[in-house]
Protein backbone atom coordinates (compact mmCIF):
# COMPACT_ATOMS: atom_id res chain seq x y z
CA UNK A 1 0.00 0.00 0.00
CA UNK A 2 1.12 3.36 -0.73
CA UNK A 3 2.12 5.71 2.02
CA UNK A 4 -1.42 8.06 1.84
CA UNK A 5 -2.95 5.21 1.37
CA UNK A 6 -2.23 3.85 4.39
CA UNK A 7 -2.40 7.11 6.83
CA UNK A 8 -6.37 7.76 5.43
CA UNK A 9 -7.01 3.97 6.20
CA UNK A 10 -5.53 4.24 9.47
CA UNK A 11 -7.61 7.29 10.05
CA UNK A 12 -10.48 5.39 9.27
CA UNK A 13 -10.03 2.68 11.92
CA UNK A 14 -9.36 4.82 14.70
CA UNK A 15 -12.77 6.79 14.42
CA UNK A 16 -14.52 3.52 13.80
CA UNK A 17 -15.27 3.38 10.03
CA UNK A 18 -15.71 0.38 8.67
CA UNK A 19 -12.58 -0.55 6.39
CA UNK A 20 -11.57 -3.26 4.00
CA UNK A 21 -8.72 -5.27 5.93
CA UNK A 22 -5.94 -5.95 2.89
CA UNK A 23 -5.19 -5.14 -0.30
CA UNK A 24 -6.39 -8.37 -1.68
CA UNK A 25 -9.74 -7.69 -0.64
CA UNK A 26 -9.52 -4.09 -2.38
CA UNK A 27 -8.59 -5.31 -4.97
CA UNK A 28 -11.26 -7.36 -5.25
CA UNK A 29 -14.15 -5.32 -4.63
CA UNK A 30 -13.05 -3.01 -7.49
CA UNK A 31 -12.35 -5.66 -9.96
CA UNK A 32 -14.15 -5.34 -13.08
CA UNK A 33 -17.14 -8.09 -13.34
CA UNK A 34 -17.35 -7.50 -17.14
CA UNK A 35 -15.89 -7.73 -20.54
CA UNK A 36 -17.46 -5.81 -23.22
CA UNK A 37 -20.93 -4.86 -24.50
CA UNK A 38 -22.37 -8.25 -25.66
CA UNK A 39 -25.70 -6.53 -27.38
CA UNK A 40 -27.68 -3.51 -27.12
CA UNK A 41 -31.69 -3.68 -27.30
CA UNK A 42 -33.55 -0.59 -28.91
CA UNK A 43 -37.47 -0.95 -28.59
CA UNK A 44 -38.52 0.29 -31.97
CA UNK A 45 -42.17 1.14 -33.75
CA UNK A 46 -41.85 -0.34 -36.68
CA UNK A 47 -39.65 -3.01 -36.97
CA UNK A 48 -39.44 -2.87 -40.46
CA UNK A 49 -38.42 0.38 -40.86
CA UNK A 50 -35.73 0.47 -38.07
CA UNK A 51 -33.72 -3.05 -39.33
CA UNK A 52 -34.36 -1.38 -42.78
CA UNK A 53 -32.57 1.44 -41.63
CA UNK A 54 -29.29 -0.49 -40.50
CA UNK A 55 -29.16 -3.05 -42.66
CA UNK A 56 -30.20 -1.04 -45.87
CA UNK A 57 -28.70 2.78 -44.87
CA UNK A 58 -25.94 1.89 -42.52
CA UNK A 59 -24.62 -1.54 -44.56
CA UNK A 60 -25.53 -4.05 -41.71
CA UNK A 61 -26.02 -7.54 -41.94
CA UNK A 62 -29.21 -9.16 -40.39
CA UNK A 63 -28.17 -12.14 -38.47
CA UNK A 64 -31.26 -13.46 -37.01
CA UNK A 65 -35.00 -13.36 -35.77
CA UNK A 66 -37.80 -13.92 -33.88
CA UNK A 67 -41.32 -13.67 -35.56
CA UNK A 68 -42.95 -14.37 -32.71
CA UNK A 69 -41.66 -11.85 -30.37
CA UNK A 70 -41.11 -9.92 -32.86
CA UNK A 71 -37.43 -8.76 -33.13
CA UNK A 72 -34.21 -8.60 -35.47
CA UNK A 73 -30.52 -8.92 -34.96
CA UNK A 74 -27.88 -6.96 -36.88
CA UNK A 75 -24.96 -6.25 -36.46
CA UNK A 76 -22.00 -4.51 -37.94
CA UNK A 77 -19.58 -6.91 -37.52
CA UNK A 78 -18.26 -5.23 -33.88
CA UNK A 79 -21.35 -5.36 -31.84
CA UNK A 80 -25.18 -6.76 -32.16
CA UNK A 81 -28.40 -4.20 -31.80
CA UNK A 82 -31.63 -6.04 -30.99
CA UNK A 83 -34.75 -4.78 -32.21
CA UNK A 84 -37.23 -5.76 -30.73
CA UNK A 85 -41.40 -4.51 -31.65
CA UNK A 86 -43.12 -2.47 -29.18
CA UNK A 87 -46.30 -4.03 -28.68
CA UNK A 88 -48.90 -0.86 -29.47
CA UNK A 89 -47.28 2.23 -31.54
CA UNK A 90 -50.40 4.02 -30.45
CA UNK A 91 -49.17 4.00 -27.10
CA UNK A 92 -46.25 5.08 -27.43
CA UNK A 93 -44.17 7.42 -25.18
CA UNK A 94 -41.46 9.69 -27.58
CA UNK A 95 -38.29 9.62 -25.57
CA UNK A 96 -37.13 12.90 -24.03
CA UNK A 97 -33.88 12.79 -23.44
CA UNK A 98 -34.43 15.66 -20.21
CA UNK A 99 -36.88 13.40 -18.46
CA UNK A 100 -36.59 9.76 -19.17
CA UNK A 101 -34.15 7.27 -17.59
CA UNK A 102 -32.93 5.02 -20.29
CA UNK A 103 -30.74 4.91 -23.51
CA UNK A 104 -30.10 8.94 -24.04
CA UNK A 105 -28.41 7.76 -27.46
CA UNK A 106 -26.14 5.18 -28.71
CA UNK A 107 -23.18 6.49 -30.42
CA UNK A 108 -21.44 4.52 -32.92
CA UNK A 109 -17.94 5.25 -34.38
CA UNK A 110 -17.00 5.55 -38.14
CA UNK A 111 -13.40 5.58 -39.38
CA UNK A 112 -13.10 8.88 -40.96
CA UNK A 113 -14.42 12.66 -41.44
CA UNK A 114 -15.32 11.71 -45.04
CA UNK A 115 -17.14 8.72 -44.22
CA UNK A 116 -19.19 10.94 -41.97
CA UNK A 117 -19.81 13.03 -44.81
CA UNK A 118 -21.20 10.40 -46.67
CA UNK A 119 -22.77 8.77 -44.02
CA UNK A 120 -24.62 12.51 -43.79
CA UNK A 121 -25.40 12.84 -47.39
CA UNK A 122 -27.40 9.25 -47.26
CA UNK A 123 -28.96 9.89 -44.09
CA UNK A 124 -30.54 12.99 -45.95
CA UNK A 125 -31.94 11.01 -48.32
CA UNK A 126 -33.00 8.32 -45.61
CA UNK A 127 -36.50 7.53 -44.88
CA UNK A 128 -38.16 8.59 -42.00
CA UNK A 129 -34.55 9.47 -40.58
CA UNK A 130 -34.50 13.20 -38.41
CA UNK A 131 -30.89 14.92 -38.27
CA UNK A 132 -30.84 16.62 -35.01
CA UNK A 133 -27.35 18.08 -35.81
CA UNK A 134 -25.24 17.77 -39.25
CA UNK A 135 -21.52 16.57 -39.00
CA UNK A 136 -19.56 19.29 -36.61
CA UNK A 137 -16.68 19.40 -34.06
CA UNK A 138 -17.52 17.77 -30.90
CA UNK A 139 -16.43 20.78 -28.49
CA UNK A 140 -13.35 22.01 -29.42
CA UNK A 141 -12.65 19.14 -31.63
CA UNK A 142 -10.19 17.44 -33.32
CA UNK A 143 -13.16 14.97 -32.72
CA UNK A 144 -16.15 15.90 -35.15
CA UNK A 145 -19.93 14.02 -34.88
CA UNK A 146 -23.57 13.97 -35.68
CA UNK A 147 -26.85 13.27 -34.48
CA UNK A 148 -30.03 11.30 -35.69
CA UNK A 149 -33.30 9.94 -35.12
CA UNK A 150 -33.86 6.12 -36.71
CA UNK A 151 -37.22 5.71 -38.13
CA UNK A 152 -38.61 4.55 -34.91
CA UNK A 153 -37.22 7.40 -32.80
CA UNK A 154 -33.81 6.28 -31.55
CA UNK A 155 -31.34 8.78 -31.23
CA UNK A 156 -27.78 7.66 -32.78
CA UNK A 157 -24.61 9.98 -32.67
CA UNK A 158 -22.16 9.04 -35.54
CA UNK A 159 -18.58 10.33 -34.40
CA UNK A 160 -15.07 10.17 -35.72
CA UNK A 161 -12.21 10.78 -33.67
CA UNK A 162 -8.82 11.49 -35.94
CA UNK A 163 -6.46 10.16 -33.40
CA UNK A 164 -8.30 6.77 -33.73
CA UNK A 165 -7.13 6.36 -37.56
Amino acid sequence: MNVMFRIIFSFLLTIGIPTVSADNNLNQQNKVMTSGLSHLGLSVSNLEASSSFFVDTLGWKLVGEKPNYPAKFVTDGHIVLTLWQIADDQELVPFNRKTNVGLHHLALSVASFEILNELHQRLILAEKVVIEFSPELNGKGPTKHMMIREPSGNRIEFTHKPNAE
